[in-house]
């Protein structure tokens, strides 16, 4: 995995002024694009496509700096067709438009081409079992809620705050298939994982397909696989999020699994009356790498 998302750093650097295919090269690297844009996600700290947009501001800001060529001209060696377009790219990027920055010559704010190199860690084990289900049914109370990486993310909490407590007596009771217990389900991810982007966020239980759906609650069908399930425990959201992280880190790049699309599984096993601190499991569409 290390070695395949090198090659696309430098695909990418090949590819600034034209349309990347990064299907057709995680095809040729026995892997898939959900999880090559996932990994690298994860691991840069930033979506690919949002890497390849500061690339390629990068390399244009030396082209407006030299002077050589009027603007228009610039904009449509990088690939955009008009100045107000590559203006706009440029100034989200950059901080200021191409014209300030040939004038002033800045700011400018650099994106280095990044390589990916494999460190030694795992000293503490990951505990972690594989489990392959049956096609189920996730069922609760869902809305579209963005992206947060870090910390706990108020729009969920808001939707969770809301409904009484007999409703979470309500939901645990209806839950008939593993994951066990009342669950935290994010699904319809963005594969880049950008920190904003929607997704889906269900609050509820697991059913069996024959299990009748209550008429006031969201459904997601989930088709049958394999599922990577990490046990996680301590201060609340922090140590589920760090695991999380490490998956991407270590787990993945030591073991012959890559994701597959679908939902990703929050299980309580235990928490505080205050949700300071949980005991969890995170659960992982996967499937043979």
């Amino acid at each position: 995995m290390i070695s395949a998302l090198n090659q696309l750093v430098d695909l990418v650097e090949e590819h600034l002024t034209d349309e990347l295919d990064v299907a057709t090269f995680a095809k040729a690297s026995g892997t898939t694009e959900y999880h090559l844009r996932r990994m690298f996600s994860s691991l840069a700290g930033m979506p690919l496509s949002e890497y390849a947009r500061r690339r390629r501001m990068t390399v244009a800001a030396a082209d407006v700096v030299r002077g050589e060529d009027d603007l228009l001209s610039i904009a449509v060696r990088h690939g955009y067709g008009s100045t107000e377009a590559f203006g706009r790219a440029f100034r989200a990027v950059h901080g200021a438009g191409p014209g300030d920055v040939r004038r002033d010559g800045g700011p400018l704010r650099t994106q280095p081409h990044i390589r990916f190199r494999l460190t030694v860690e795992g000293s503490i084990p990951m505990d972690t079992r594989i489990v392959e289900r049956p096609a189920f049914r996730l069922v609760g109370h869902a809305a579209r809620v963005p992206l947060i990486h870090r910390g706990v993310n108020p729009h969920i909490q808001r939707l969770v705050a809301a409904l009484p407590p007999q409703e979470h007596a309500r939901l645990k009771s209806l839950g008939d298939t593993a994951p066990a217990g009342l669950l935290q389900v994010s699904d319809d991810v963005d594969p880049d994982a950008a920190e904003g982007s929607p997704l889906t966020y269900l609050h509820g239980v697991a059913l069996a397909l024959a299990t009748p759906v209550p008429g006031d609650l969201h459904a997601i069908d989930v088709a049958a696989g394999m599922w990577a399930v990490f046990r996680t425990a301590g201060p609340f959201p922090r140590a589920l999020q760090e695991a999380w992280a490490a998956t991407a880190t270590e787990w993945f790049p030591s073991n012959p699994w890559r994701l597959r699309a679908g939902p990703s599984i929050v299980a309580f096993l235990e928490r505080a009356d205050d949700l300071s601190t949980a005991t969890c499991e995170l659960w992982l569409p996967i499937e043979p790498a």
